[in-house]
């Protein structure tokens, strides 16, 4: 089905973009605040915090580390988020839904922490902290078709405001040209990877070698490898490395080190099936 035009608002309750904000499509009745952890004591102050929600916690991590997500669903959720304040140190904004109505029960809230835990691992793009994917509550058929049409808005909520929590990392291949991978195979790999809105995506089964020019020791590049290695994202085999899973990259450049194990350009090293660049397809045709 093609995706429809919608018309999405975001509030600022104390003016400020980069401080709490709430999303919502204006013609349905579920809301997302996103809050910084630093204006937790401004959100617990708010009405919205008086009710049952579904919550997720998010934090960057370290560079080149994937982000990380816990899930969580309360009725009571200033005394949950105060706990959460003081025993999880990973966090750094909690992202709250709840209904415009005060319509959300104890029993919607518990299918769709459950669901949203199913989606996250699905997609892969997070890390999620909660440690298992959790039980599937007995939901009764016309509550879980509820529970399906918030989890839909809160989707796209989420994603608007930069959390695309639900999302793949990268769109399965299709017979579109736009969907081709673009191959690296210099230097010993054997990499495919498609070009994303988000950064390129290296995908699983790509294979890199293991070593490293001297060049790259100790350096970020460097770092990063050994993060992707010791987060099972690289596996190593014999003198190579094996991708396990697709993995977002932000520059195409850091893709192809990755894999290469040395500098490089990774506009330049990444090709279509048919030996263009990645540069060619995507940065001159747009200059063009």
């Amino acid at each position: 089905m093609t995706p429809r035009p919608k018309t999405i608002q975001i509030y600022l309750p104390g003016g400020d973009p980069r401080g709490i904000r709430v999303a919502e499509i204006t013609t349905r009745i579920v809301q997302v605040l996103e809050v910084p952890r630093s204006l937790l004591p401004e959100f617990l102050a708010m009405p919205e915090s008086d009710q049952v929600a579904v919550y997720f916690l998010v934090g960057q991590g370290d560079d080149g580390d994937d982000p990380r997500v816990y899930v969580g669903q309360s009725g009571d959720l200033r005394a949950r988020l105060s706990q959460h304040h003081k025993q999880k140190d990973f966090w750094e904004r909690v992202l709250v839904m709840v209904s415009r109505t005060d319509s959300l029960t104890q029993t919607h809230a518990l299918f769709l922490e459950w669901h949203c835990m199913q989606a996250i691992q699905k997609a892969g793009r997070f890390v999620a902290e909660n440690g298992n994917k959790g039980v599937r509550p007995h939901t009764p058929a016309p509550l879980e078709a509820d529970c399906l049409e918030i989890f839909e808005t809160g989707h796209m909520l989420l994603a608007t405001l930069g959390y695309p929590l639900f999302d793949a990392v990268a769109k399965s291949t299709t017979g579109n040209s736009d969907d081709q991978p673009f191959l690296c195979r210099s230097s010993g790999a054997d990499g495919r990877g498609v070009y994303t809105s988000d950064g390129f995506v290296v995908l699983k089964g790509s294979r890199g070698r293991k070593d490293i020019v001297a060049s790259l020791v100790g350096t970020a590049s460097a770092s990063h490898r050994e993060s992707l290695i010791e987060a099972g994202v690289l596996a190593v085999d014999g003198d190579m490395v094996i991708f396990t899973r697709d993995h977002l990259f932000r520059t195409p450049s850091g893709a192809a080190i990755a894999l290469m194990g040395r500098t490089a350009n990774g506009w330049l090293e990444w090709k279509s099936k048919d030996g263009q660049t990645l540069d060619a397809l995507k940065r001159q045709s747009v200059q063009a």
